[in-house]
């Protein structure tokens, strides 16, 4: 994997799906946008990302309960990730999301955004705490 390039992730949800993407270095997250998964155009949107950003790979966040037990969710995040696979070819990596809503919620917070205020930034934020685990467990080696 080439050290230069943009990574990508998503915080894939039923309603929303929040995208975050990195700087071209694997340095800087940024939350990019929250998409409508029900959309006519979400596939379209998530092509034009791929065009936009040119990422090398995908980071999705991986459902799963506390104890570290498959979630619920985790079915429809597999069905997100075989979509993917029908529009990129690039590696797709699963990152444990366990409290990354929760941790985008306290950025918010700290952010002084209410509840209501980051509904629609939230995604996106989320998405941005499960691509900075990404490039921590791409920098020490370990992302698999």
């Amino acid at each position: 994997m080439s050290t230069i390039g943009r990574r990508i992730a998503f915080d894939y949800g039923d309603v929303r799906t929040g995208v975050a993407v990195s700087d071209p270095h694997g340095i800087l997250v940024s939350p990019h946008a929250t998409l409508l998964t029900q959309s006519t155009t979400f596939i379209a949107d998530l092509k034009a990302i791929f065009v936009e950003m040119e990422p090398q790979y995908i980071a999705i966040g991986s459902p799963l309960h506390l104890s570290g037990e498959r979630s619920a969710k985790m079915d429809s995040v597999q069905n997100f990730i075989e979509l993917l696979k029908t529009i990129s070819d690039l590696p797709i990596f699963l990152i444990d999301e366990r409290l990354t809503t929760v941790s985008a919620q306290s950025r918010m917070r700290d952010a002084g955004k209410s509840a209501k205020e980051s509904k629609g930034s939230i995604d996106a934020v989320a998405a941005a705490t499960i691509l900075e685990q990404a490039l921590h467990a791409e920098k020490s080696g370990s992302l698999k």
